[in-house]
């Protein structure tokens, strides 16, 4: 007969099981990323949707193939010459992160559309 120990202890274990499967989707789910989370931090200095105000450069609009080697560049051991915080801005992002984030940009229009359509 089993004691009310072992009977508390198989229980705990079987409910520790099942609340680990019930994790396994969200930890799946963690492991893809929205692109508009990681491109909000460009923001900060390319403006909002990579369309920059001032005298840093818009991304919006660039060719993919190009944002892509430019953030490879700054990412690699010889960023190229003046770069001031960007080789490590993208030393955090994974090498699927910074294509991500070259598609993003890539796909907004340069300027934003107006509320007023040709007349």
């Amino acid at each position: 007969m089993r004691s009310y120990f072992q009977t508390l202890r198989a229980t705990a274990i079987a409910a520790a099981l099942v609340a680990g499967f019930a994790v396994l989707p969200a930890a799946s789910a963690q492991s893809t990323f929205d692109i508009t989370v990681l491109a909000g931090a460009c923001a900060n200095c390319h403006g909002t949707d990579g369309r920059s105000p001032g005298g840093i450069p818009s991304i919006a609009g660039r060719p993919e193939s190009v944002l892509a080697d430019q953030l490879r560049a700054f990412k690699s051991d010889n960023p190229p010459a003046n770069t001031t915080i960007m080789n490590r801005l993208v030393k955090g992002f994974s090498d699927d992160e910074l294509a991500a984030l070259a598609r993003h940009f890539s796909q907004i229009k340069p300027q934003p559309l107006s509320g007023k359509q040709g007349l």
